[in-house]
């Protein structure tokens, strides 16, 4: 029985059962589904007219109202009503169906009885006028009392208006994609008129000057709320750029103003939202993009749109620097203009040296180095000297290198100082010509190798292969073809450069722009090619020798010399005891006067032969160049002293040549001759520093400390040595920290003390007959006995 009872199947409830039919047959795609129906929405009935609450009105302000009313005062209105003489009911009449509707009025103050009047007054004007609309303005209170005003609207104002509309409507067209741009803040235009209005009376100046300041008052208010919306939210406020654009074209009467803000503003703008990048317009027809990735386009589309058209405004305001004088008709106010959209456009290319349009911009500012102005020159030569000493790729200092080049060309050299002076900026110190040549030979040895690999087995020649790859992709990890390119166009500028330069010296040697060549040649003369320096060591020689040059490129010249002698140039055989002879004679006509500003030529060149190259000069030579330098301080401003006696300090510690001038005692065979302009035949070691004891009595602290300190032979501790923050710097810092360019003293002059006055002792020994004498000259008239001689008196008196 237990068996049995296993066996049976247990009990299973009807649902169960009807749910695994209904699977099965599903499964076997019997089971017919019922589909569920819509529910039909049935029609809303509309709601049942409200009944009028005329009896609750009648309730509220009928019966009620007229018992809170007193007798007379119910009869006065009666009679007020019938004879129409109260102002509140003369143009209401009172019948069945008024008393009907039962509305509230409000009571009307004498406020609306002045524009009631008012508002009468202008229709008659009008019928006056022929039907003109007129606008009626504030009166003017005057001693015989008010002048009332009206203007007459011309079409004018009725076609502004149409264009606004148009304007607001074309802003709906372009705002149906968000909803968020019908609050932007294009729409909070503010109307303001553009052209003084025809009064009938003159206007006075006051009324000019208001009408102009509240027209830029609304203006200004406009651009920062365009500006600032931009700002916030670039994407969807792009439209705003076209309309601060348009008042880059205003024609009204302050249409300066207005496109100098506007201006501004702009640059500001364009400053903040240009990207650092080049932005690449790709027609990509038949691509479906994202939302955001079209969105993200068509900004940029319309961001470097709005971008040309402002350069293409500033260009048309520069087109009144480039006329000529017999052309110029313009006053200075739009000259102003000019300038302004000349740094506009320098403050862009400045900031953003890689977007769109840079070389563009670069090509048409660079005639603007030449200009007959002095602030356009020097905004665009600092803009250029910006971008060559921030030039991280190259490309853009290359390509304003070549157009300065091929501008200096077809002037014939003609040009400002400012077009060569910009390349000393250019950051090719460490560039070397010579490389080109290295590069050659080991491209020759190569393929020498490549014969011995050849030569090898199979095997040897795919392990080979293989190392080449993986060093090619370690080069790429370092960015090591970066630097290849970045060294090939710095390479590029520095043979440019240095073709303008000689083709100065050789085809305008007695231009104005010798000296500006000069200066740079002394700065990168390190980098020039080994086989031309004999040419050009000739040509300096040349020049100096054609006493044609001043004194400021006759010290370019020598700088120069020493520059190139003391690179590559010390394989050379050439004696530089011309040169040494040309910076000795120019010495002394350096002073603080109209030369002061050639002194730092002067250190710099000292310090490259008495310290840099001390090895290469003999001790005659640094005896006579220290005296020099010694009666060139007592002529120059503290800082340049400062200088003078840091190269004369760091003379005597590197060696004890010149310890000799601090010996007042040993005498040399003959006499200084100071007048003799070769240092090696004046007899330098025969006289003594004695220009060190006037400087120890120098107005400035640190003149009369660092004299005092080479007066005992420049001693590190005790008596004469200095304070470790004037020992620690050197020559050209003395001389650039110590500068008075500021008109700031350093260190600063105390305060003098208060000094008293000693005041003579009154008691005088007199005697007796000689203040007897005294006493009988006439004090009102002392010469009436003729000339009074007071020493032969007092002789016989005494």
């Amino acid at each position: 029985m237990l068996i049995l009872q296993k066996l049976r199947k247990p009990k299973i409830s009807k649902i169960k059962r009807n749910n695994q039919t209904k699977t099965k047959l599903s499964k076997q795609g019997k089971l017919k589904t019922r589909r569920h129906k819509l529910s039909k929405k049935q029609p809303q009935k509309a709601p049942p007219p409200r009944p009028k609450e005329v009896e609750e009105e009648e309730s509220d302000h009928g019966e009620d109202l007229m018992d809170m009313i007193e007798e007379d005062d119910l009869n006065f209105l009666k009679k007020a009503i019938s004879n129409k003489s109260y102002n509140l009911v003369k143009k209401f009449h009172l019948t069945e169906a008024d008393k009907k509707q039962k509305k509230r009025k409000r009571k009307r103050s004498e406020k609306d009885q002045l524009e009631e009047l008012y508002e009468n007054n202008v229709s008659k004007i009008m019928k006056e006028k022929d039907g003109k609309s007129l606008r009626m303005v504030l009166p003017i209170k005057t001693q015989n009392g008010f002048i009332e005003k009206r203007v007459i609207e011309e079409d004018e104002i009725a076609s502004e208006t149409d264009n606004e509309g148009k304007n607001d409507d074309d802003q709906e067209k372009d705002k149906k994609n968000d909803s968020q741009q019908e609050n932007s803040d294009i729409e909070m235009d503010i109307e303001t008129e553009k052209n003084l209005q025809e009064t009938d009376k003159t206007v006075s100046t006051i009324e000019l000057l208001a009408c102009r300041e509240e027209i830029l008052r609304s203006k200004r208010f406009k651009i920062g709320i365009l500006s600032s919306g931009i700002l916030e939210n670039p994407q969807l406020k792009s439209a705003n750029f076209k309309i601060l654009l348009n008042m880059m074209d205003e024609t009204c009467e302050v249409y300066i103003t207005v496109r100098k803000l506007a201006m501004m503003s702009l640059l500001e703008v364009f400053k903040d939202l240009l990207p650092s990048y080049n932005i690449l317009q790709i027609s990509q027809e038949g691509v479906k993009l994202k939302k955001d990735t079209l969105a993200l386009q068509n900004y940029e589309a319309t961001l470097l749109r709005s971008y040309k058209g402002y350069l293409q405004r500033l260009e048309k305001m520069l087109k009144i620097l480039k006329q000529k004088k017999k052309d110029t008709r313009s006053n200075e106010r739009e000259l102003q203009l000019g300038e302004m959209a000349i740094s506009c456009m320098c403050e862009l290319l400045a900031a953003h040296p890689y977007f769109n349009l840079s070389n563009n911009v670069a090509q048409y500012l660079l005639p603007f180095l030449d200009d007959k102005h002095n602030n356009v020159r020097e905004k665009v030569a600092q803009c250029f000297s910006q971008i060559f000493k921030e030039d991280k790729r190259g490309e853009l200092s290359l390509t304003i290198v070549r157009k300065l080049n091929q501008y200096i060309k077809s002037r014939k050299h003609s040009v400002r100082p400012e077009v060569i002076t910009v390349l000393l900026s250019l950051r090719i110190k460490d560039v070397n010509l010579d490389k080109e040549k290295e590069d050659e030979m080991k491209q020759k040895k190569l393929m020498s190798h490549k014969q011995r690999i050849l030569a090898l087995s199979k095997r040897e020649r795919k392990k080979n292969k293989k190392l080449e790859q993986v060093e090619q992709e370690l080069m790429e990890t370092k960015a090591e073809e970066n630097k290849q390119t970045k060294q090939k166009i710095l390479t590029e500028i520095t043979s440019i450069v240095f073709t303008i330069y000689f083709r100065v010296l050789k085809q305008a040697p007695n231009s104005k722009v010798l000296s500006a060549c000069l200066e740079g040649l002394a700065k990168f003369a390190h980098c020039i090619n080994i086989t031309f320096y004999q040419d050009l060591v000739n040509v300096i020689d040349r020049l100096i020798d054609e006493d044609n040059l001043g004194l400021k490129e006759q010290l370019h010249c020598v700088q120069c010399i020493f520059t190139i002698l003391s690179g590559q140039g010390t394989a050379l055989n050439i004696d530089p005891y011309r040169f040494y002879v040309h910076l000795y004679k120019n010495l002394l006509n350096v002073h603080c006067g109209r030369t002061n500003a050639d002194a730092e030529i002067v250190l710099k060149t000292l310090i490259q032969i008495l310290i840099h190259q001390r090895k290469r000069i003999t001790q005659t030579r640094t005896i006579a160049f220290v005296k020099r330098m010694g009666v060139l301080a007592l002529q120059s401003q503290h800082n340049v002293i400062l200088g003078l006696l840091g190269v004369i300090k760091q003379v005597m510690q590197l060696g004890k040549t010149a310890h000799v001038l601090l010996d007042t005692e040993s005498s040399g065979d003959g006499s200084y001759q100071p007048e003799i302009t070769e240092p090696d035949y004046c007899n330098a070691h025969c006289t003594a520093l004695w220009e060190i004891i006037a400087l120890q009595r120098h107005y400035h602290s640190t003149v009369r400390q660092l004299a005092k300190n080479i007066a005992h032979v420049v001693p590190t501790s005790g008596e004469g040595s200095l304070a470790a923050e004037v020992a620690k710097l050197g020559p050209e810092e003395l001389y650039t920290q110590y500068d008075p360019a500021g008109v700031a003293f350093n260190p600063a002059i105390p305060v003098p003390k208060k000094s008293t006055i000693k005041k003579s002792s009154a008691n005088c020994n007199v005697t007796p007959k000689f203040e007897e004498y005294l006493n009988t000259v006439d004090v009102n008239d002392p010469f009436a006995n003729g000339h009074v001689n007071f020493y032969e008196d007092c002789k016989d008196h005494s």
